[in-house]
């Protein structure tokens, strides 16, 4: 009876193949190659694979081919590589003839199919299967998921795997046939039982997202898991995605990073963005901005989008790597041309604010419309932003509100409150408190300071709703509290007359520090003013001045004044 231990079924294996058993030799050289129950070791898989092979295991000669073409544990050498290849073509293998006769003849070479029909005639379960993908994806042939299905039905019913895992995805897709999770479960279970990985993790999938069966992350994990045990990358990094997120299991970041390195030192791109991911923002792992630069780089170089513009956003900001807005803008360019609002987005505003291309407001409008025609909340509201204040557009109030409707509707804090101010002023609609009000509760609900300011105002003047100063106190309070200057002059203000709160000059005087010392203009002046009338504070002629000229600095009138009139006296 064989043992359930898995480290005496890797001694068991390494016995036999030291005692010359060419497929346990094979078996092995697997073992190595994927890190399965032993450290990835690719010189010693090479080892094992050239013993196999010289022993005339086909795959082996065919995976030492792969080896010696690809720099695998081995060095370079494009003659052994051929010479392997032959040696597995003389034995039937397709793709090494495929390899060795043509030297990779293109997908699109109507020659290709030719040669897959060929031995799929003849029988050849892993041609049909390959005739079949022809099928699917129209390469060198009319393009028919009917035939599609025909030819890896006749691979499958010699239970191939790869065969059966294609059924499985054109009843999920319902391509060629009534769409049908059940029947692809089916199939996929047929292949899984063979200890195809594809199909485990494929499994695995229709758990976590509930194809055809219940939702269960459990029953997801213990797939993923068969599949990750054979080394398969994919695997790997869906179990890091559900112990990121908590799904079936504990939330453990450091699981979830040790599983998203497993995939990522593969080679799978979307492990290494997610293992950037972890770096960038310290989940489970120390913050890491120059380490979360390294694997973003490695997934981007694959095309894998979100890195790409996860890069091109440390570039712009300066983190782990010098701040460089061409840099930044070369990766949001990338990631833009595969569709990614996020990206168009950040290359409207490097063109909006002049960074690291000459400032273009109508080339900023033209990426932040295609990032608002994908629902990009943040675009649809500089767009608005531009059409309200006419940079590179005809000042336009009625598209600011449609633009800034578009985004406060999905929730954006800083829309709803700009759409608020214009129902506040009437610009580009008729005036409007209540519907002001509406959108400030909407903003102040999320937290927007400015939202709770512009309440605070409201019911301040009793517009929109009746006068209440201990209403306004509150909201003034709310936003003052987390450092709005505008809500901390206002509040002061309340303190110093004394409405909706006992009077407290002191109290007012400190609430106009805290938004003078932030530079607002009109906090200036009024501190300027307790220092001249000594009210809250000792009176200081200098000290007033000092606030009068800070607040006059910005063309605060009454500061100009009262600076005027402290001349003369």
């Amino acid at each position: 009876m064989s043992s359930s231990n898995p480290d005496n079924s890797f001694e068991n294996l390494k016995l036999a193949a030291e005692q010359g058993s060419a497929q346990a030799q094979y078996d092995l050289a697997r073992y190595y190659y994927y890190g399965k129950n032993v450290e990835q070791d690719l010189a010693e898989a090479v080892k094992w694979y050239r013993l196999a092979a010289e022993q005339g295991v086909v795959e082996a000669q065919y995976c030492l081919a792969l080896c010696y073409e690809k720099g695998l544990g081995v060095e370079q050498n494009m003659e052994e590589a051929d010479k392997w290849y032959r040696k597995a073509a003389e034995q039937g293998s397709i793709w090494a003839e495929k390899r060795f006769d043509g030297q990779e003849k293109t997908r699109n070479d109507e020659g290709l199919a030719k040669f897959i029909r060929k031995y799929a005639e003849k029988g050849h379960a892993c041609a049909q299967d390959l005739l079949g993908v022809c099928y699917a994806k129209g390469d060198g042939v009319e393009q028919s998921y009917e035939e599609a299905m025909k030819w890896f039905r006749k691979a499958a019913e010699q239970g191939y795997a790869d065969a059966q895992c294609n059924i499985s995805w054109l009843y999920a897709k319902g391509y060629g046939v009534e769409q049908d999770y059940e029947e692809a479960m089916k199939w996929l279970r047929k292949a899984a039982e063979q200890g195809y990985a594809d199909a485990q993790y494929n499994i695995g999938v229709f758990y976590e997202k509930g194809y055809g069966v219940e939702q269960d992350y459990e029953e997801a994990m213990k797939w993923y898991r068969k599949a990750a045990e054979q080394g398969n990358a994919i695997a790997q990094c869906y179990i890091g995605v559900l112990y990121k997120n908590g799904y079936g299991v504990e939330q453990d970041y450091e699981e979830a990073m040790k599983w998203y390195r497993k995939a990522a030192e593969q080679g799978y791109a979307s492990a290494q963005g997610n293992l950037g991911l972890c770096y960038h923002y310290g989940y489970g792992v120390e913050q890491d901005y120059e380490e979360a630069v390294k694997w973003y780089r490695k997934a981007a170089d694959q095309g894998f989008v979100l890195a790409q513009f996860k890069l091109g956003f440390l570039y712009s900001n300066g983190n782990g790597v010098e701040q460089d807005y061409e840099e930044a803008m070369k990766w949001f360019r990338k990631a833009a041309e595969q569709g990614d609002a996020g990206a168009q987005f950040n290359i409207g505003w490097l063109y909006e604010e002049g960074k690291g291309v000459e400032q273009d407001y109508e080339e900023a409008m033209k990426w932040y419309r295609k990032a608002a025609e994908q629902g990009n909340a943040c675009a649809q509201f500089n767009i608005a932003w531009l059409y309200e204040k006419g940079n590179g557009v005809e000042q336009d109030y009625d598209a600011a509100i449609e633009w800034y409707r578009k985004a406060a509707e999905q929730g954006y804090s800083r829309a709803q409150n700009n759409l608020g101010i214009l129902y506040e002023t009437g610009n580009g609609v008729e005036q409007n408190y209540e519907v002001a009000m509406k959108w400030y509760l909407k903003a102040a609900e999320q937290g927007n300071l400015r939202a709770q300011c512009n309440i605070g105002v409201l019911y301040e003047n009793g517009n929109g709703v009746e006068q209440e100063y201990e209403e306004a106190v509150k909201w003034y309070r709310k936003a003052a509290e987390q450092g709005n200057a505008g809500a901390q002059c206002n509040l002061g203000y309340l303190y110093e007359t004394g409405k909706g709160v006992e009077q407290d000059y002191e109290e007012a005087a400190k609430w106009y520090r805290k938004a003078a010392q932030q530079g607002h203009a009109k906090g200036q002046f009024n501190l300027g003013e307790c220092y001249k009338n000594g009210t809250g504070v000792d009176r200081d002629y200098e000290e007033a001045v000092k606030w009068y000229r800070l607040a006059a600095d910005q063309g605060y009138e009454e500061a100009i004044k009262a600076l005027e009139d402290l001349w003369w006296l």
